[in-house]
């Protein structure tokens, strides 16, 4: 009798009307849209990867107001004429001989090696010898082939987000600190710079660019790649045997 009793009850809870309602109104509150609590604030988004600088330097992530990563050193100083002793040290010493005599050769090789494509050593060694012969002839040295060269070592500073010469004095003595607050700003004072380097230093500035390119970039020509040529098999006749 006890076993009916138990099924009655569990019977009539099946079928009791409050059991409906109650689901229905649960169904109801889950479908209810959760509303966000005033309280809640929207956490700050990251910048993605794929924004960039205007000189092309990805954006640090580290950083509220997006300044772009940390500029590095030259591998060389300026005036480090023999280079350093480690595995580079013959092709030192061979731009310190290009740059002494024959420093149209040096900038042509530099350039070439920039632009990582054969053909431009000649486009940018004969206006340099040009310019080199006139300055010597007309002014007794080497004042104009500096204008063509200056722009190389803009574009190298650029390529490998090296520390200018602006920074360089920030750095040590705290000095032209104005002129390296704004981007546009610290980029025509590093320009000018570079142009002043290659006027009153222009064989070491040479020299300091040629270590640099040679310590990161491979030469053009070693870039090629094998081609292996398949040569067909000659035509093969049967004869018939005597």
């Amino acid at each position: 009798m006890a076993i009916n009793n138990s099924n009655d009850n569990n019977s009539h809870e099946e079928s009791s009307p409050l059991l409906g309602n109650q689901v229905e109104g649960a169904e109801r509150i889950d479908e209810k849209p959760l509303k966000a609590s005033p309280e809640a604030k929207p956490t700050a988004k990251s910048p993605a990867p794929e924004e960039w600088t205007a000189d092309g330097l990805p954006l640090g992530h580290g950083s509220v107001v997006g300044e772009p990563i940390g500029r590095t050193q030259w591998d060389s100083s300026l005036f480090a004429c023999l280079g350093r002793n480690d595995e580079f040290c013959s092709s030192d010493l061979e731009v310190c001989l290009l740059g002494s005599l024959a420093p149209c050769v040096l900038y042509g090789s530099n350039v070439e090696r920039l632009r990582s494509s054969t053909g431009t050593f000649a486009n940018h060694c004969l206006p340099y010898s040009g310019l080199y012969l006139l300055g010597n002839f007309f002014f007794g040295g080497n004042l104009l082939a500096p204008w063509l060269s200056y722009p190389s070592r803009s574009a190298i500073r650029r390529k490998f987000n090296l520390e200018g010469s602006c920074e360089a004095l920030n750095r040590s003595c705290g000095c032209c600190g104005s002129f390296v607050e704004g981007e546009w700003q610290r980029e025509q004072c590093e320009t000018a710079c570079d142009f002043a380097t290659h006027i009153f230093c222009h064989t070491c500035a040479l020299c300091q660019e040629g270590r640099e390119l040679r310590r990161r970039l491979p030469h053009p020509g070693f870039n090629a790649q094998a081609v292996l040529v398949m040569i067909p098999p000659a035509e093969q006749t049967m004869g018939r045997g005597a």
